[in-house]
């Protein structure tokens, strides 16, 4: 199996974790982790209903109604292009942006941001 390329947004999370990469202003980067908070829930969301999408049924009871239940099926899960493949792409995106913001923040403060227990701290901060 071919490796997956690298997201823009993950190479741009490994530069700001080398110190190579930040935000300068903590209060937009605040309002960016608050969103990024905020669109994982609803990705979250988004993935349980690719879940219910999962079970696909009710096209009758021929070789032409499982053909196209299948059909269906792999549209939800199991490819490359399904839903859930999707949405799991889309929130390591939102986590390599909002870590970004928080390595920013803790660069700002002058604090240890070399592990990922000191991120989510600071992710965890900004939501109070």
């Amino acid at each position: 199996m071919a490796e997956e390329p690298t997201s823009p947004w993950r190479r741009f999370a490994e530069q700001a974790r080398a110190g190579e990469l930040y935000l300068d202003d903590e209060a937009a980067a605040r309002q960016v982790i608050a969103a990024c908070n905020q669109r994982l829930d609803d990705l979250e969301a988004l993935m349980h209903l690719s879940r219910n999408a999962q079970n696909v049924s009710g096209f009758g009871d021929f070789d032409m109604a499982d053909m196209l239940a299948g059909k269906f099926r792999k549209q939800a899960t199991g490819t490359e292009n399904s839903i859930d493949t999707i949405i799991a792409k889309d929130v390591e995106v939102v986590k390599d942006m909002r870590d970004i913001m928080a390595i920013s923040i803790a660069r700002l403060r002058g604090q240890d941001y070399t592990n990922s227990a000191a991120i989510t701290a600071i992710i965890d901060s900004v939501g109070e």
